[in-house]
């Protein structure tokens, strides 16, 4: 009884070494999907507050390169909902590339401005990172109004009380 045990755990063992083989040499494993959002900073100070807004029909890009000589392997485009929320398809496995999210432009023309260096969310696409999922999440991006509108004053003193001065 125990010989059969044993058999049996080693047939199992052996089909999983085979499988493992079978997507060692790089073959796909299946599809990625890169999550993010994009926000209207009403605020200027690029990055989010209570008082930003998703925005609607946003496009950002991924662009995967060469961490050798910057040669860019694969760009694709995406647009955002109502909530300002994105989805990349993505097919490949980019383990020893560097791939980053970043806006490319804003519907509104209210809040079109591009944050400083163009804000890229730097996303790892590779299954041998310990992550079971086959989702990545991006840091959010966003694009600033011309003007930072009057409220962004009491927000501020909210996110940041010891910077008060005491007037008293």
């Amino acid at each position: 009884m125990a010989k059969t045990s044993v058999d049996v755990t080693a047939v199992v063992l052996t089909v999983l070494c085979l499988c493992y083989l079978a997507n060692a040499d790089g073959q796909k494993i299946g599809k990625f999907f890169i999550e993010g959002k994009v926000y209207c900073d009403p605020c200027r100070v690029q990055f989010q507050t209570r008082i930003s807004e998703p925005i609607d029909g946003a496009t950002v890009e991924l662009a995967c390169k060469s961490r050798i000589n910057s040669t860019v392997f694969n760009t694709i485009q995406a647009k955002t909902n109502k909530d300002g929320l994105y989805t990349l398809l993505v097919d490949e496995d980019y383990a020893d590339e560097i791939c980053e999210v970043k806006t490319v432009s804003s519907p509104r023309a209210d809040c079109n401005e591009h944050f400083d260096d163009f804000e890229k969310a730097r996303v790892l696409i590779t299954y041998n990172n310990g992550v079971a999922s086959n989702v990545r999440y991006a840091n959010p991006l966003g694009f600033m109004k011309k003007e930072a509108v009057p409220e962004c004053e009491q927000v501020l003193k909210e996110l940041f009380p010891e910077e008060q001065t005491d007037e008293q």
